[in-house]
């Protein structure tokens, strides 16, 4: 639940890296969330109201997110808007997303794999 919380805390942080794990833990709570939703929108007959308040509240979050994540795998942030092509653009992205982060510091920041396992990361000073 951490990585969700996270994203949100970067709410239109479209600079930096964001782990493969970061984002695809973002979506999936992100998924679990959009469901319930749904689901309590039906109960309620509320016309998909919360769902719509939900995904409005989350866009500028998931759209940095992802943003964060093509420029861990060195592309720039820009390549978010291939998902425009019809469908060629949304497996081009789907790969993107799913890639290895870049292993060296690139323009966008340091790899934060070894940032967050560095011993200077587990220090208490």
């Amino acid at each position: 639940m951490h990585w969700y919380l996270d994203v949100l805390r970067k709410y239109a942080t479209f600079t930096g890296r964001a782990r493969r794990e970061e984002f695809w833990m973002f979506a999936l709570v992100n998924l679990i969330l959009s469901v319930l939703l749904m689901v309590v929108d039906g109960v309620l007959d509320a016309f998909g109201f919360l769902s719509i308040i939900y995904s409005l509240a989350l866009f500028l979050p998931g759209l940095a997110v992802a943003v964060r994540r093509l420029h861990d795998t060195g592309r720039s942030g820009w390549w978010i808007l291939v998902a425009f092509v019809p469908l060629a653009g949304a497996i081009v992205l789907l790969v993107f997303l799913v890639s290895d982060s870049a292993p060296h510091p690139n323009a966008y920041g340091p790899n934060p794999k070894i940032v967050s396992h560095s011993p200077q990361a587990w220090s208490t000073n």
